[in-house]
């Protein structure tokens, strides 16, 4: 049987060669490959030379059971010779690839067994390095170097493009293989340089590398991390950007031009023209405009400075909004006035217009051709672009409507007959003052009771008994004018005609609704008693028709009968 040891595994004999494969580092195990003799003296162990001479290291009684060691400085303190004479090396070295004998000696006979020991060592992990920062399409350049140190025997390194083999090809793919042995270790170091002329298709493709050596088991591969690198590419095509959005820009915001290049690394400069500037303006890659007018509207481009036919543009709409409220802000009118009132819009777009009066939205923009008090208050136009966030404008007109004091007096006797109630209806703006004055004798049951004052009427109502004829006078003052009205009331005894009250613009409207409709259905019934006369019509006079055509017939059956008798009295 042959003694193994962890991780050291033995070749058979091939033509009378034994071989012995070892990692480096690990403990070599050689077993004598002879039958032990009954009539064994000893054993001993030599390695041989390139030139063929012997070197004995290794020595072991049958009889005394001693082990001896030759004092080659080598393999000092490195040997072990066991009972059954199997020679073991620790820490087996590139050194340690020799021609190993066994020998067995009897009296009369010598016995030896050769075994070739052959030493493998795995490289480092392959690495690339010198990576170069950066690589230029259509440009032969040195990407990098994968170097594996510390190898035994020398491998092979291969390069990788995303994961297929990169091949030498003339301008395209430069590969240099270079290895190197360490004179004192005997381990190579095996460096392969590639230079690669890059195009687009390059950009974050992995390059990677690997090494393939030989170990005590065969044929190992052992492969790099992977390498991205930096394309650098001429710029191809130039855009230009807005900011903000270009379909929301109005007048007084500020425009930031951006212009890019596809370029790797990007243009850091470019010319920008302006709307009716034939030479560009050299700035980085932005350009801001700032405060920009309607006049500001056009086409904006931007070019490479050492390119100028690698242009972009952008067309930019400034958008604007005028308002213009004719008349505006506070205008006073006298009562019955006619008062034109305009809002003029001038937009870059349809704009839509809005009229409030006193914060309630109008149906449409109010015309005055004569004023009324009820037309007063506070009146907003105001506009805006709904694209455009933020464009909005109003102007206000506050109109007041003046009138002098306008008096009309109502008188009314109360069912009981006991008292009678006197009302002055004042119109007018700025509101009147009331007073009342009352010429002759009688009580006065109340004389404080007034409306509100809405629409620039409002009334002042006065309770009397007279027990004589009297006469009460109203006084309406304002800033414009005094009025003053009076009216004769009779004793509560004498009964007089009552005066209706004034109608108020509410009673006025539902009055007219009232009015409106009672013509209505007067109408429908004319036009209704129309249509029936044309039918009557109609039918009488196609009923006279038909009696001619009787009575035509009726008159021709008798004079067909005084035919008849005429010819019978002939006859006869």
């Amino acid at each position: 049987m042959v003694n193994r040891r962890k991780d050291v595994r033995q070749a058979g004999a091939g033509l009378g060669w034994y071989t012995v494969n070892s990692a480096y580092g690990d403990t070599i195990i050689m077993p004598c490959r002879v039958d032990v003799p009954q009539n064994l003296m000893f054993g001993k162990w030599k390695y041989e030379k390139p030139d063929g001479s012997p070197v004995f290291i290794a020595f072991r009684s049958s009889t005394k059971k001693s082990v001896q060691y030759d004092d080659v400085p080598e393999y000092k303190d490195r040997l072990n010779l066991s009972e059954n004479y199997t020679l073991s090396i620790s820490n087996a070295r590139i050194s340690d690839e020799k021609r190993f004998v066994c020998m067995l000696v009897t009296e009369d006979n010598v016995f030896e067994a050769p075994t070739v020991v052959k030493v493998f060592k795995q490289p480092s992990k392959p690495e690339i390095v010198s990576k170069a920062p950066f690589l230029e399409t259509d440009k032969l350049k040195k990407l990098g170097e994968c170097i594996s140190k510390d190898s035994y025997p020398d491998g092979n390194i291969t390069w990788y493009r995303n994961g297929k083999v990169l091949q030498p090809l003339e301008g395209a793919v430069v590969i240099i293989f270079r290895k190197q042995m360490d004179q004192i270790t005997q381990l190579y170091t095996m460096t392969s340089s590639l230079e690669y002329k890059t195009t687009k298709a390059d950009i974050q493709m992995p390059f990677t590398c690997s090494v393939t050596y030989y170990g005590p088991s065969g044929q190992k591969t052992v492969y790099s991390e992977q390498a991205v690198f930096d394309i650098y590419y001429p710029t191809e095509q130039v855009t230009i950007q807005v900011l903000p959005s270009k379909n929301a820009i109005k007048e007084g915001d500020n425009i930031t031009l951006k212009c890019l290049g596809n370029g790797n690394p990007p243009p850091e400069e470019f010319l920008f023209y302006l709307p009716g500037q034939p030479e560009g303006i050299r700035s980085s890659n932005t350009y801001t405009l700032t405060d920009v007018k309607r006049n500001a509207t056009g086409d904006y481009k931007c070019s490479l400075v050492d390119k100028k036919s690698m242009i972009a543009s952008a067309a930019i709409t400034v958008h604007y909004l005028d308002l213009s409220l004719n008349p505006s802000g506070e205008v006073t009118k006298q009562i019955g006035d006619a008062l034109p009132v305009s809002c003029t819009i001038s937009a870059s777009r349809n704009a839509t217009v809005v009229w409030m009066k006193d914060n309630i939205k109008l149906r449409s923009s109010p015309s005055f051709s004569s004023l009324h008090y009820q037309d007063a208050g506070n009146y907003v136009c105001e506009t805006a672009l709904q694209e455009v966030e933020g464009l909005k404008k109003r102007e206000s007109l506050t109109l007041i409507v003046e009138g002098k004091p306008q008096i009309k007096m109502t008188k009314k006797t109360d069912p009981s007959g006991l008292s009678k109630t006197i009302i002055c209806h004042v119109e007018g703006f700025p509101k009147p003052a009331i007073q009342w004055t009352i010429t002759g004798s009688g009580s006065v049951i109340n004389q404080t009771e007034e409306s509100p004052y809405i629409n620039g009427r409002y009334y002042s109502k006065i309770i009397i008994s007279p027990e004589e004829n009297v006469t009460l006078t109203c006084t309406a003052e304002n800033q414009l004018e005094r009025t003053v009205n009076s009216l004769n009331v009779s004793a509560i005894s004498i009964p007089e005609h009552d005066e209706a009250d004034e109608i108020s613009d509410e009673n006025k409207e539902k009055v007219n609704d009232q009015a409106k409709l009672i013509v209505g259905i007067v109408v429908g019934l004319l036009l209704a008693a129309l249509v029936a006369g044309v039918v009557y019509w109609l039918y009488m006079k196609k009923s006279k028709t038909a009696s001619k055509h009787v009575n035509k017939d009726l008159g021709n059956m008798e004079e067909n009968k005084k035919l008849e008798e005429n010819n019978h009295k002939t006859e006869a």
